[in-house]
């Protein structure tokens, strides 16, 4: 790849929702990539947006010109590690991986470290901006050396919202996953006080209250006015009753990370704290603590209980 120039070659390894989305940025923008995927239709819609497919790890590394960059968009845990581990044995000095997936910053910190040790610098880039990223930009935090990350500052630039917004370089190895590991911590509780707001609102069933017209009003001029904001009122633009959708919300890790960490650390996050263990209670059908709530009012007041 040319350092010198603000058009770069650029290797990316996972082609998924922000993967794939993310090479189209880049393609778009005059950028070479060089694009691997084990989903052979995945690596077909890259070659058909203008990359260059690779039908391995290895095949990827021996397309791009030295020194080397290496994109990789992968499920955190073990598929990072064994990615890292097969470009590390097909990459040499002088080469960069950047890992954009939401990794747990103590094992970039850890993969870092072993990698520098063959010559090949990790840049840790935390990337926010999901399915609308390939229009709208992607946030970019990125940790690691500060030399690599001006080389690549071009890539970082294209992918960004704006050419001097959006992005930047926080710390060493670790900081942009930790610094994203937070970031998805406080969305945890933004959507949290949305869903709450929003759920009181539609039990006040006497006013007739209209919950994507409250949403579009909110979305101007509003304190909180919001990205987020503006999903939500889409949502409810689709399904006003959202009756399609159960009534079960996954968490990705990022949450329970930084809890561990306000542990560790003594800071407290109550907020965050309560948003995820809201998710957990949403995925209980008849959980078996608020059943005990009920046959314990039962025992020392004789209330009734609902019984199945």
């Amino acid at each position: 790849m040319d350092y010198g120039g603000g058009v770069l070659e650029l290797g990316m390894v996972g082609l998924g929702r922000m993967g794939g989305n993310m090479t189209q940025r880049l393609l778009n923008d005059g950028h070479t990539v060089v694009a691997f995927d084990p989903d052979v239709e995945a690596r077909r819609a890259a070659v058909n947006a203008g990359a260059t497919g690779a039908n391995s790890i290895e095949e990827l590394v021996s397309v791009l010109t030295p020194p080397r960059a290496v994109w990789i968009m992968v499920p955190a845990g073990e598929i990072t590690d064994t990615t890292v581990n097969a470009l590390s044995d097909a990459l040499s000095e002088g080469d960069i991986i950047i890992d954009g997936g939401n990794s747990n910053y103590r094992d970039t910190i850890r993969r870092a470290i072993t990698l520098l040790e063959d010559g090949i610098t990790m840049l840790d880039a935390g990337t926010s901006g999901g399915v609308w990223g390939l229009t709208e930009g992607y946030s970019l935090m990125v940790g690691g050396d500060a030399d690599a990350y001006s080389r690549l500052e071009p890539v970082f630039r294209t992918l960004a919202p704006g050419e001097s917004i959006g992005y930047g370089h926080v710390g060493p190895s670790g900081a942009g996953h930790f610094v994203k590991m937070v970031h998805n911590g406080i969305e945890y509780g933004m959507m949290q006080a949305f869903a709450e707001g929003f759920e009181l609102m539609n039990a006040k069933q006497d006013l007739g209250l209209d919950m994507a017209q409250i949403a579009h009003i909110w979305r101007y001029g509003s304190v909180i006015r919001s990205w987020l904001l503006d999903l939500t009122a889409a949502a409810l633009d689709e399904d006003g009753e959202l009756e399609g959708i159960q009534a079960y919300v996954e968490d990705s890790g990022e949450g329970r990370w930084t809890l561990e960490e306000s542990i560790d650390l003594a800071v407290p996050t109550p907020v965050i704290a309560a948003s995820l263990q809201a998710r957990f209670r949403s995925r209980q059908e008849s959980p078996f603590g608020a059943k005990l709530l009920a046959a314990m009012r039962n025992q020392f007041g004789g209330h009734s209980v609902r019984k199945t």
